[in-house]
């Protein structure tokens, strides 16, 4: 490993290729921006302007970044997107919970997401939107932390791992009703258990709350949780029926995946 990805913090992989372990690095950095510079980006993977460069054009000559002929900076491609789309539709959990989900759509006129967990964040693996409940925070693939969505808090207040990966991540707040110490992410996670649902209101976006529960296996753990998402006053003002019809999609998929 060159002492410029060292500087960057990057994690040893055991008989790994390095370089495949870079490129990888090189497209995280676009979950936060629609187009870097080769400057930008190697500043971000802790690489040469040179190393980074050769990369792109690399990643480009594939399809899985490309370069904006009008402002000269790069993005990421559709070979991307297609494989992506690939991904999503061949994965076991979505396939199966989406005619779920768009009952439940239907049912609380709310915008509903199915998430997973991936260290101490969930990953959202779809959304279906009802623009005119509510805006909403996350799109397909985003990632967010899991103590300030309730997705987040409904898998972590039942899977050790989830918890104890936020925990080590530490309780940055996305806003002012963030939870921001490990107090009150412990109560929060023993009030989850004690409802079976999980509740957020204005911690990953001021004016939208939602409520998630989890997606159980029998060995109690979480494999991914459903959130119904509506505008702060409205879900505050009936919190019991969205909980209860998520509660219920929730065991309705565990059931289906028969995990």
């Amino acid at each position: 490993m060159t002492s410029e990805v060292k500087a960057a913090g990057r994690p040893v992989v055991d008989g790994g290729l390095q370089s495949v372990l870079t490129a990888i690095d090189l497209l995280d950095c676009f979950t936060d921006a629609d187009e870097l510079g080769v400057t930008e980006i190697a500043g971000r993977i802790g690489v040469a302007k040179s190393t980074a460069h050769r990369l792109l054009t690399t990643l480009c000559a594939r399809g899985v970044a490309e370069k904006n002929p009008e402002t000269g900076r790069y993005r990421l491609g559709m070979k991307l997107y297609e494989l992506g789309s690939l991904a999503l539709q061949r994965n076991r959990i979505h396939q199966t919970a989406l005619p779920l989900l768009q009952e439940l759509q239907h049912l609380t006129g709310g915008t509903v997401h199915l998430a997973v967990p991936d260290g101490g964040q969930v990953i959202y693996l779809e959304r279906l939107v009802n623009a005119a409940a509510a805006p909403t925070f996350a799109r397909i693939g985003r990632r967010l932390p899991a103590h300030c969505t309730s997705s987040g808090k409904a898998m972590a207040a039942f899977d050790r791992r989830v918890a104890a990966a936020q925990s080590r991540a530490g309780f940055t707040p996305l806003t002012h009703a963030s939870i921001s110490s490990s107090q009150g992410y412990a109560s929060s996670l023993a009030e989850t258990r004690r409802l079976g649902f999980a509740l957020s209101i204005d911690e990953a976006a001021v004016g939208l709350a939602s409520v998630a529960a989890p997606v159980l296996a029998h060995d109690g753990s979480a494999c991914a949780a459903i959130s119904v998402v509506g505008a702060s006053k409205q879900v505050r003002a009936d919190v019991d029926r969205p909980a209860r019809l998520v509660r219920l999609a929730a065991r309705r998929l565990a059931r289906s995946l028969c995990i």
